[in-house]
């Protein structure tokens, strides 16, 4: 949409002008946070549908029978249980990596 890009072009000019001393928008920051943010879950949201497409869709038809509808609610289930499980592992990870540096700056 223009007002995006037109948010783009402003971050763009912000990034050159912090290379010669200028202080960042944080209006600007948090509205490139909050659009990567939206990117992410709509990345998360295509892959999570392509898997459980695959997964439990046999044949398309007019509606979904039961079984087919169960496949979906088990794989979208267990597909938010594994990615959560992934944040939490990287968040551990990271967090031990930080208290690992902080010690060996000591």
């Amino acid at each position: 949409s223009p007002k995006r890009w037109c948010g783009l072009y402003r971050w763009f000019r912000v990034e050159k002008m912090e290379g010669q001393g200028a202080a960042p928008d944080p209006q600007l920051q948090q509205f490139i946070e909050v659009e990567s943010q939206k990117q992410r879950f709509q990345q998360l949201v295509h892959q999570m549908t392509e898997v459980c497409w695959e997964k439990c869709m046999d044949k398309p038809g007019p509606k979904l029978d039961s079984r087919t509808e169960c496949c979906f609610v088990n794989c979208v289930e267990r597909f938010i249980d594994t990615s959560q499980f992934i944040l939490n592992r990287l968040e551990q990870t990271q967090r031990s990596r930080g208290s690992f540096s902080e010690s060996m700056s000591e």
